[in-house]
C-alpha cells in the first residue's frame, strides 16, 4: 500500500497539531516541496541527504553495461547514469527486522 502525498500532509498536520505545534496543510505542503528542491540541488553536487529517523539518500553512479533489448533480444549498450540510493538507519533496520 502506498501513502499518498495528501495523506502524508494530513498526517503530519494532525500529529504536529496534537503535539502542540499547530501548522497548516499549506505550510506542510510547502515544506515538502522545498525539501524536494533542496534535495535535488544536493544530489547534483554529490551530497547525501539525511532523512532523520529513517536513513539517508545517497547519490550514486551506475556504470555503462551491456544488456539486451527485451523486445528483440538484440545486444545493446546501456549507458551510465546517476541515481539515488536509500541507505536505511540502523534503528529503522532493527525495527523492520527484530
Amino acid at each position: 500500500m502506498t501513502v499518498t502525498k495528501k495523506e502524508l500532509i494530513d498526517t503530519i498536520t494532525q500529529e504536529l497539531g496534537a503535539t502542540g505545534t499547530p501548522i497548516s496543510k499549506t505550510q506542510v505542503a510547502a515544506v515538502l516541496e522545498q525539501f524536494g528542491a533542496v534535495s535535488t540541488r544536493a544530489f547534483k553536487r554529490g551530497f547525501d541527504v539525511p532523512l532523520p529517523g529513517l536513513g539517508r539518500l545517497k547519490p550514486t553512479e551506475r556504470a555503462a553495461r551491456n544488456g539486451r533489448n527485451p523486445s528483440t533480444g538484440q545486444p545493446m549498450q546501456v549507458p551510465a547514469k546517476r541515481l539515488v540510493k536509500f541507505v536505511e538507519a540502523k534503528a529503522l533496520s532493527e525495527t523492520l527486522n527484530p
